[in-house]
């Protein structure tokens, strides 16, 4: 937990987005991602398609912003929700294909609707009013530049409170690198322990190394999770696992791989609440949920390992959120 010192510190200076817009960085970067648009590479697939001239790559997106919804969230890991809730921005579309996707019809059927900049800024302002304490970026991978423009609007008009960036951890650590500053919360998964897994579930078998080099990047960047003297997150990483049937997501080498690669600090979300939908209804093992015993041995892995930072069903009535 941060000292009273360092949290008053922090909370003066505010989120790192005010700090570069006050020198006109976050334009610049704006812009950066702008022009990525032309040949996107924005994810591990790197598709390499104009969206600005209405191509889509896999998250079949172009270079419009499309948004399913924007709420107030009150049942994310407590640092984040508080007691005003997080504020959840959920991207339409998805770098992934899980077959176990909860949120399927925004991920992969595109459900949403196109919103302007400045639209999404008075979103986000709004949601600044009614008390959230984050700005929750719900599988932004591939609308970056979409949400940077965004950005730049609602710091200009009086948003100042953090950047979640809630990812299924398929990142690029080119395109990590270039939100430095930017993000002041990573909240990635770690889904599979194995090759053969993750393309049984997700369709990408590089889902593994492209996962852990990008927790390496994010941790290089904001480190542990930092907590302020009101119990909020305002800097750091928080990890979140969903425990599968079947051990698909095997747990026990996720987690020794977080211990080992980023130390006993590091916060974990362990979350229990997994159920079949969308093709998983017609998929064993994952068309059943998780046992008692599969959920008990999971815990024991995390104690195990050593891993005292973080929060199980128990302690996150929701169990947090596993994005597809």
């Amino acid at each position: 937990m941060l000292s009273s010192a360092v949290s008053q510190t922090m909370a003066s200076e505010g989120p790192g987005y005010l700090r570069l817009h006050r020198r006109g960085e976050l334009a610049r970067r704006a812009a950066v991602f702008r022009e990525m648009l032309k040949s996107c590479e924005l994810c591990p697939r790197r598709c390499r398609v104009n969206r600005w001239s209405g191509k889509t790559g896999f998250c079949r997106v172009d270079a419009r912003l499309k948004v399913a919804a924007v709420s107030v969230h009150p049942w994310e890991e407590p640092p984040l929700a508080g007691t005003g809730g997080s504020g959840t921005v959920f991207f339409s579309g998805c770098t992934l294909s899980c077959v176990y996707c909860q949120n399927y019809p925004i991920s992969q059927m595109g459900v949403g609707r196109f919103l302007t900049a400045e639209e999404l800024a008075d979103k986000m302002l709004r949601l600044q009013r009614r008390g959230v304490h984050n700005i929750n970026l719900v599988t932004g991978t591939h609308q970056i530049p979409q949400f940077l423009d965004a950005l730049c609007i609602a710091a200009e008009n009086g948003l100042r409170v953090p950047i979640v960036y809630n990812t299924s951890g398929y990142e690029r650590v080119a395109v990590l690198e270039r939100l430095r500053g930017i993000v002041d919360i990573y909240l990635p998964d770690i889904k599979f322990a194995s090759p053969e897994a993750a393309r049984f579930c997700c369709g990408r078998s590089d889902y593994v190394v492209q996962n852990r080099r990008a927790l390496l990047a994010m941790w290089r960047q904001v480190g542990p999770l930092q907590i302020g003297a009101d119990g909020l997150a305002v800097r750091g990483m928080l990890v979140r696992h969903l425990v599968l049937p079947g051990n698909l997501s095997g747990t026990s080498q996720c987690l020794a791989f977080l211990r080992r690669a980023l130390g006993k600090d590091v916060w974990v979300s362990l979350m229990d609440q997994y159920f079949p939908a969308h093709k998983a209804l017609r998929m064993p093992p994952l068309d059943r949920r998780p046992s008692q015993e599969e959920i008990r041995s999971a815990l024991e892995c995390a104690w195990r390992w050593g891993l005292r930072n973080g929060f199980t069903q128990e302690t996150c009535p929701s169990g947090g959120r596993e994005d597809g």
